[in-house]
């Protein structure tokens, strides 16, 4: 119990007296889930989107293919990742491997299907009327679009916090693809496993608390969007 009390006491002075190494890492993990928050939300709305409102053949497939990669093992993207970001892979000139783009990569395939998953739903679960208004009024693709993203922009927000919050907690991806270089690639999921497999019991449960107050503050603004639906 001693040992428990006096690691949490040191944690908390490694939060509070802004230790550098504990807030390199908390911005190295912001950063990076941010950026492959983005761009999953920029390729996975409008996929999404175009799923729910158009009719086209292959679209039981895409929606199989979307439900089975939310399913998917992250240690199998981070595989799959592996192998195209190496230097055998296709993309392996580019030095992506071990770097933070490298992770945001992979953290991007992983977040993808989930912006794209929660879009579909939310659009489908507007009323009907509004795409068959759409159609009598003359609107066009671009127009239906809009309007159907502003009516579902609550939910579709709540689809990118839900992103963010499953990309910024990590750890296998974060761990094959960026190798946990201290002060470059190490995020908080990876550092808290490091540390604590080593001893370093504190910086790891410091850690832990910053990860569990982005969480916090992933949940309140979950709630916050689904209150300002009501």
């Amino acid at each position: 119990m001693h040992f428990l009390s006096e690691s949490i006491y040191k944690a908390f002075l490694l939060v509070l007296n802004l230790d550098p190494e504990v807030y390199q890492i908390v911005w190295t993990s912001i950063y990076i889930s941010f950026w492959s928050t983005t761009l999953s939300a920029s390729v996975g709305i409008p996929l999404g989107a175009l799923v729910a409102l158009k009719n086209f053949r292959g679209k039981p497939a895409l929606l199989l293919l979307l439900n089975t990669s939310m399913a998917l093992p992250t240690v199998v993207i981070g595989l799959f990742c592996y192998a195209i970001l190496s230097r055998m892979g296709p993309l392996g000139d580019l030095g992506l491997l071990f770097t933070p783009t490298g992770i945001a990569l992979g953290l991007f395939v992983l977040a993808t299907p989930i912006s794209a998953n929660l879009t579909v739903a939310a659009i489908q679960n507007l009323d009907s009327r509004l795409t068959l208004t759409c159609k009598m009024l003359g609107a066009s693709p671009l127009q239906e679009f809009w309007l159907t993203m502003k009516e579902a922009r609550f939910a579709v927000m709540a689809a990118i916090v839900i992103a963010f919050g499953r990309v910024v907690s990590e750890v296998g991806i974060a761990m094959m693809l960026g190798g946990n270089i201290r002060g470059f690639t190490r995020t908080m999921t990876t550092a808290i496993a490091l540390e604590t497999s080593k001893g370093e019991f504190e910086l790891g449960l410091a850690l832990g608390f910053v990860l569990m107050l982005v969480a916090l503050v992933i949940n309140g603004m979950i709630f916050f969007v689904q209150k300002g639906r009501l």
